[in-house]
């Protein structure tokens, strides 16, 4: 029996070698990403970093964007950048790694956290989980002294190193498989340092973790 109707197309990202050679693309599956993994933004949303286990809300393959344009979304009047590491997971756990934006409508994620609410008016619109090319087989995880940064017009917003996560890229997939069952396909968002702040139409950002490629976008308004 025919379809009615025909999805959109997969997601998906470009994957580059250690000498930035192409070689071949990631087809996004999911996004899961890790709230609260670095003690000073737990601290400054108001968290308890010492007594919290890892927690996941999930992004559909649909909020994935790449590119060099941030679109702002509608219904929000303060959208906010968090930098974070991401995991693209293959059939044999990392095949590599990227750097991202978890973007979020925060004024509409308070409305929910105050209501009780599930957070996904703040968290899942187009273009909430940007990333930038991946690397294949990158070492980033062996060294934990890997600074992960993100300036907006010049000027360093987010400041860390991945070291400082509090629950490292190991225990995270392994919660993750135990929560979800983790698929070839899916993206890791892995948590943001502290820093955390509004985007206005015009701004330029530059994401970077060390050893992977760097990501650039600038935001634009809806057209």
């Amino acid at each position: 029996m025919a379809d009615l109707v025909t999805l959109p197309e997969t997601p998906r990202l470009p994957v580059v070698d250690a000498h930035d050679a192409p070689c071949g693309t990631f087809p996004v599956h999911r996004v899961l990403c890790v709230g609260r993994n670095y003690a000073d933004h737990a601290r400054e949303m108001g968290g308890d970093p010492d007594r919290e286990a890892p927690f996941f809300f999930l992004k559909p393959a649909g909020s994935v964007r790449q590119g060099s344009i941030v679109v702002y979304p509608a219904r929000t009047a303060d959208l906010h950048h968090e930098v974070e590491l991401v995991l693209a997971v293959g059939p044999d756990g990392v095949l590599a790694c990227g750097v991202g934006l978890d973007l979020t409508r925060r004024d509409r994620q308070a409305e929910m956290k105050a209501a009780r609410r599930p957070w996904e008016a703040g968290k899942v619109f187009p273009g909430a989980a940007h990333c930038g090319v991946l690397r294949a087989r990158a070492e980033v995880l062996e060294d934990p002294a890997r600074r992960i940064h993100l300036d907006v017009n010049g000027v360093r917003r987010q400041d860390g190193r991945i070291g400082e996560m509090i629950h490292d890229a190991a225990t995270l997939l392994a919660e993750a498989e135990a929560l979800f069952g983790l698929e070839a396909g899916d993206l890791l968002f892995t948590g943001t340092p502290a820093g955390v702040g509004p985007l206005i139409t015009g701004d330029h950002l530059r994401a970077e973790v060390e050893g992977l490629p760097v990501l650039t976008a600038d935001v634009v308004e809806k057209n």
